[in-house]
C-alpha cells in the first residue's frame, strides 16, 4: 500500500450507517474481517435489520 493515493485505497460500506470507509494502515492485518466503520456502529449492530 505504499505510495498509493487515497482515492485508490480499498473501500467497504458499513452495514449500520451505510457510509463508505476506506482502508487504514492499522487495519492492514484485519481488513478482511473489518465490517463496521467505528465503535459506535459496532455497538449499534443489533439494531440493523439482517435479511
Amino acid at each position: 500500500m505504499r505510495n498509493t493515493k487515497k482515492a485508490d485505497l480499498p473501500q467497504k460500506v458499513c452495514p449500520v450507517c451505510q457510509r463508505p470507509f476506506t482502508w487504514r494502515k492499522k487495519w492492514a492485518l484485519c481488513w478482511e474481517e473489518k465490517r463496521y466503520c467505528s465503535k459506535r456502529c459496532y455497538s449499534m449492530r443489533s439494531s440493523v435489520n439482517r435479511s
